[in-house]
């Protein structure tokens, strides 16, 4: 049984070891980062973050890599799927891709977000509920 991204009362309480058969249930949720993490995940380079984040962030639209930009708070949307994957979860494997790269959010997570110490769990095999 896995919780419903869109409703953190239908998560888990996270336990150790929870990720290791898990369908990927947080990799499914908009995922925002900073300049910093785009530094990170190799999408920038430190001048770009120190220059102007609305070019940054309209190359990165264009790149595919971003949704949206909020300028009044410097916070990037990741793009996710058709499916509301990640753009940088593998379809089939359920991994992240940069993982060692990932940001600072995918780190913390479940002890950040919607409902801290919590997390939509679920099986490998269970297809998500996101449509």
């Amino acid at each position: 049984m896995r919780g419903d991204p869109d409703r953190p009362s239908t998560w888990a309480r996270y336990k150790t070891g929870m990720c290791k058969e898990c369908w990927a249930g947080c990799c499914t949720m908009p995922v925002e980062v900073s300049a910093a993490d785009l530094m990170q995940m190799g999408l920038c380079h430190e001048e770009e973050a120190a220059g102007s984040l609305k070019k940054l962030a309209k190359r990165l639209e264009v790149a595919g890599v971003i949704k949206t930009f909020r300028v009044t708070t410097g916070v990037f949307i990741l793009t996710q799927k058709s499916n509301n994957d990640c753009y940088f979860l593998d379809s089939k494997t359920r991994l992240c891709t940069i993982y060692e790269k990932r940001p600072h959010v995918c780190r913390q997570f479940p002890f950040i977000g919607a409902r801290p110490g919590y997390c939509p769990a679920g099986e490998k095999n269970d297809v998500p509920l996101r449509k």
